[in-house]
């Protein structure tokens, strides 16, 4: 059986990457895919671009298959041309910057994928998501938020 993030937690990761891109000035989108490659949650805020709403999602999607974010996996497979396009020709993959892992006692449980702002305001996005997550595991709120 797949450990994989529970819907209390990717909840809480997107309401808090939609935040911080609030806070950044700019609408986003955020996706939580599970270790299976399932949506749990997704948020949007108002006035994010409308292709946002995919990108976010392929942007997790792409880091839960690979375990890494997007531009490592783009880092390790560029220096051989036929696999980078032939994994970049897949549906839902995005291997630039938004998606992160979210580990739980390190283990990989899914991934986070922010859009609609710049690269880095995506990463900042995202990595507020996935400190939200930690912070609840500190103080024991997340515990049981495995499916």
């Amino acid at each position: 059986m797949i450990k994989t993030i529970g819907h209390g937690l990717a909840a809480r990761a997107v309401s808090s990457a939609v935040t911080k891109g609030t806070e950044l000035g700019c609408p986003v989108a955020a996706a939580v895919i599970g270790a299976g490659g399932e949506l749990v949650a997704f948020l949007r805020a108002s006035g994010a671009p409308f292709p946002s709403t995919q990108i976010a999602q392929d942007k997790a999607y792409t880091v839960a298959s690979f375990r890494m974010p997007g531009p490592e996996l783009y880092r390790m497979i560029s220096g051989n041309p036929a696999l980078c396009s032939g994994i970049a020709a897949q549906p839902g993959i995005a291997m630039f910057g938004g998606g992160l892992p979210i580990e739980i006692g390190g283990e990989c449980v899914g991934a986070i994928g922010v859009s609609g702002a710049t690269e880095e305001q995506d990463i900042a996005c995202a990595n507020a998501g996935v400190a939200a997550i930690r912070a609840m595991q500190q103080l024991g709120a997340g515990s049981g938020q495995l499916a």
